[in-house]
């Protein structure tokens, strides 16, 4: 996963952060938001692993489930659950939104783990867009569920009078702050724990601590793996908070 290389002056050189370029899949020219890459090439793969686990994995729907249909139930049980339970049964409606965007965030993670991959969820652009319809999906939601009175989310009653204004100026930047920490987490997130693998698999290149550097890099892919399933659940999580305050703005 690593790319070494030695300096002029012999010593050690790697760039932890070249495995998140993003490339254009055919040649090496520009990439135009037209171009074909790296990363459009991976978030379709996400796409179809989605379609493959929830749509083509379940079509029998048996009685006995074979094991992708047990993968796919668990998986659907997990989501709706954490809907019900944060944002509030009046919220299962939207269901079918929270867990697309789970299925997804998962798959891009994990499959960011297998060799020569790319991991979509690294990238600022990818995990902005996500935020960002989560964030206007909440806030037209708001208005249309409840009119004027969406606004009450920012005004606090149960603060007293002379400090509610303050207050409401606090809310209202913390919300519109929501889709900057949202996208932030996930990727600042992602990004890290690759950029310490290969970190770890520069360093292999030396004889006398490679085998405490593959010890590091196996512990890392343990770990990693376990943050893909932890982010995408984090993000899937404040989803359904903020999904809970557009259906229930009231303080």
């Amino acid at each position: 996963m690593a790319e070494e290389a030695h300096g002029s002056e012999g010593g050690l050189v790697f760039h932890p952060m070249d495995q998140f370029q993003v490339k254009p899949l055919f040649g090496d020219g520009a990439v135009h938001w037209y171009t074909p890459t790296n990363v459009t090439l991976w978030m379709a793969i996400s796409v179809l692993c989605v379609i493959a686990l929830l749509v083509i994995g379940t079509r029998g729907r048996a009685i006995v489930p074979s094991r992708i249909q047990s993968v796919a139930e668990l998986m659907y049980g997990f989501v709706y659950k954490m809907v019900e339970d944060v944002a509030g049964k009046d919220a299962i409606r939207y269901f079918p939104y929270i867990m697309t965007l789970f299925s997804f965030i998962v798959f891009a993670n994990t499959l960011g783990l297998l060799p020569m991959s790319f991991t979509t969820t690294t990238h600022i652009a990818v995990t902005a867009v996500l935020a960002m319809l989560v964030f206007v999906f909440v806030t037209v939601l708001g208005f249309v569920k409840n009119g004027t009175k969406f606004l009450e989310l920012f005004w606090v009653k149960s603060a007293p009078l002379a400090l509610r204004p303050v207050l409401a100026i606090i809310e209202l930047i913390s919300y519109f702050v929501r889709p900057v920490s949202h996208s932030i987490r996930l990727a600042g997130n992602m990004m890290a724990g690759h950029a310490v693998i290969k970190v770890f698999a520069g360093f292999a290149a030396i004889a006398v601590i490679s085998p405490v550097s593959v010890v590091a890099i196996t512990a890392m892919y343990g770990l990693e793996l376990l943050v893909s399933f932890i982010q995408a659940y984090v993000f899937t999580i404040l989803t359904c908070v903020y999904l809970k305050d557009a259906l229930h703005p009231s303080h």
